[in-house]
C-alpha cells in the first residue's frame, strides 16, 4: 500500500534529498509501508532505501543517518491509514451508555493494535488476523495492552457478542510464548465473569508469565444511560471485597511458589468494599495506573513525602483555595487538604464533592466529569484565590472537557481561575502553597 506524504520538515534529511509534500512512500529498504508500524520498525536502520513516487515517477532516494534518528516526513495521520474499528458488542461497552449530543469522536469504538502499540490503548485482538499477529511477533511490539475480561472462551463469546471473542485467546498464548510483555485488564460484572470466573481467568493468566505482566481487575461502568441494554448492575460492598479477596489470595499463591504478585483490584473495588487503599508496597512498580490501580496511593505518598520535605517554618500568603473532584476521590483529597492545613496555618483549602449530572451518580471517577459539573457545583460557592480540579477531567493535550466546555470558559462563568493539576503529589502540593 502506497502512503501519500503530507508533508516534509524544514531542513530535515527527507528535505535534503528533495522529497516534498504530495510525494508517495512506497517502500523503505524494499519493506511495503503500510502503516505507522511498518514506517517506524524499517526506519530504525542507519542505511535506508526509499522507494518515491514523484509526479508519477518512481524515485530510489539513499539515505544516511543514526539508527534512532528521524528522516522528517510528516502524514495525513499518525497512524497512516484508517484507524480500526471495534467489531464487538460488549455488554458492558460504556460508548454504547453514552448520551446523545456530545462531539462525534467519542461515539467511535476504537480496537487498534497500534494505538496500543503508540498509546497504551488496550485491545480485544478479536479483529486481528495471524498474519496481524505475526507482524507485532517479528517486530517485537511490547508491550501489549489486552482486554481479555474472561478466559473462558464461552463467556468470553457471550459478554463481547463475537464469535470470534473465544477463538482469538488464542492469540494471547502466542503472543507471550514470543516473549512480548502483555499487560491484561478485566472488566467485571457482578454475577458473570467474578467468583469461580475470576479465580478460572487469573489462573490461566498466571499460566503465561512471565510474560503477562500484570491483570487488573476493573469494575464495570454503569451511566443513566442504559436503555435498551442488558441488565447490569454495580456491586455490593461484600461483592467487592470477594473481588479484592480473591485477587490476593491469588497473589499470595503466586508468591508461595516462588513467583511475582500480578493480579491488582482497581482502587474503585476498594471504595466500593469500603475498605482502606492499600499503601504503594502492595502495588510494586505500579504497573495499571491507567486502570485506575493505585492511583490513590501513589498520589498520597508522593504528596505526604512532597509535604514532609517543605520547610517547617515555610510561610505562605493567606490564602483560600477552593478544590473541587469526583465523589471517588473526595474523601482523599479531604485527607490531603487537612494534612496540608495542619502544616500551613494561612492555607485554608475548602473541598467540594462534583457529581456527575451527565452519566449519572453511579460513574464517580473525576476523568468523566464534565465542565457544567464543576460549574453546577462551584457557581454558587465563595472560591478564593483559584480552583484547583484534577487534569484528568480534560481531553489529553487540551483544555476542553467532555461537553465541550473549555478551561476560559469554566474560567469566565465561576470568576476565577481553574488550575487543572495532574495525579502528582508535589505538583499538587506546589500549586497549593505557591502563587
Amino acid at each position: 500500500m502506497a502512503v501519500k506524504i503530507k508533508s516534509v520538515c524544514r531542513g530535515s534529511r527527507a528535505e535534503k534529498k528533495k522529497i516534498r509534500g504530495g510525494d508517495v512512500l512506497l517502500s523503505v529498504n524494499g519493506h511495503t509501508i503500510n502503516d505507522v508500524l511498518d514506517y517506524r520498525f524499517y526506519l530504525n536502520e542507519e542505511k535506508l532505501v526509499l522507494e518515491v513516487e514523484k509526479g508519477g515517477k518512481l524515485k530510489r532516494i539513499k539515505i544516511k543517518k543514526n539508527e534512532t534518528d528521524d528522516i522528517g516526513l510528516e502524514f495525513e495521520t499518525y497512524l497512516m491509514d484508517r484507524q480500526h474499528a471495534c467489531k464487538n458488542k460488549c455488554v458492558f461497552c460504556f460508548v454504547d451508555q453514552l448520551p446523545d449530543g456530545l462531539r462525534e469522536s467519542l461515539y467511535f469504538k476504537d480496537d487498534d493494535s497500534r494505538l496500543s502499540f503508540l498509546f497504551g490503548n488496550y485491545i480485544t485482538l478479536t479483529n486481528m488476523s495471524e498474519d496481524e499477529i505475526d507482524r507485532i511477533i517479528k517486530m517485537h511490539i511490547s508491550p501489549i495492552n489486552i482486554s481479555v475480561h474472561t478466559m473462558n472462551p464461552e463467556l468470553r463469546v457471550k459478554m463481547m457478542k463475537n464469535p470470534n471473542a473465544g477463538t482469538s485467546l488464542r492469540f494471547i498464548k502466542k503472543l507471550a510464548d514470543a516473549g512480548i510483555t502483555l499487560n491484561t485488564q478485566l472488566v467485571l460484572c457482578p454475577g458473570i465473569n467474578d467468583g469461580a470466573e475470576l479465580e478460572y481467568s487469573l489462573t490461566e493468566l498466571a499460566k503465561l508469565t512471565p510474560s503477562v505482566q500484570s491483570v487488573a481487575a476493573v469494575p464495570v461502568g454503569i451511566t443513566c444511560h442504559r436503555q435498551g441494554l442488558e441488565k447490569l448492575r454495580l456491586f455490593t460492598p461484600e461483592e467487592a471485597g470477594r473481588v479484592i479477596d480473591t485477587v490476593d489470595g491469588f497473589n499470595k499463591n503466586l508468591i508461595k511458589a516462588g513467583g511475582l504478585p500480578i493480579a491488582y483490584a482497581a482502587d474503585e473495588f476498594f471504595i466500593q468494599a469500603n475498605r482502606p487503599i492499600p499503601d504503594e508496597n502492595y502495588y510494586g512498580d505500579y504497573p495499571q495506573l491507567e486502570n485506575g490501580v493505585g492511583l490513590w496511593s501513589l498520589l498520597k505518598s508522593e504528596f505526604t513525602a512532597a509535604l514532609e520535605k517543605a520547610p517547617s517554618d515555610a510561610v505562605i500568603k493567606e490564602r483560600k483555595i477552593t478544590w473541587a473532584t469526583g465523589v471517588a476521590a473526595y474523601p482523599l483529597v479531604c485527607e490531603l487538604a487537612a494534612m496540608a492545613q495542619g502544616k500551613f496555618n494561612n492555607l485554608r483549602i475548602d473541598v467540594y464533592k462534583v457529581t456527575n449530572r451527565l452519566f449519572g451518580s453511579t460513574v464517580t471517577v473525576a476523568g468523566l466529569l464534565c465542565g457544567k459539573d464543576f460549574f453546577d457545583t462551584l457557581s454558587n460557592a465563595a472560591l478564593g484565590q483559584k480552583v484547583i480540579i484534577p487534569e484528568v477531567s480534560l481531553r489529553k493535550d487540551d483544555s476542553r472537557f467532555l461537553d465541550d466546555m473549555t478551561i476560559s470558559q469554566l474560567q469566565q462563568a465561576l470568576g476565577v481561575r481553574i488550575c487543572p493539576v495532574p495525579n502528582d503529589g508535589a505538583v499538587l502540593l506546589s500549586e497549593l502553597i505557591n502563587d
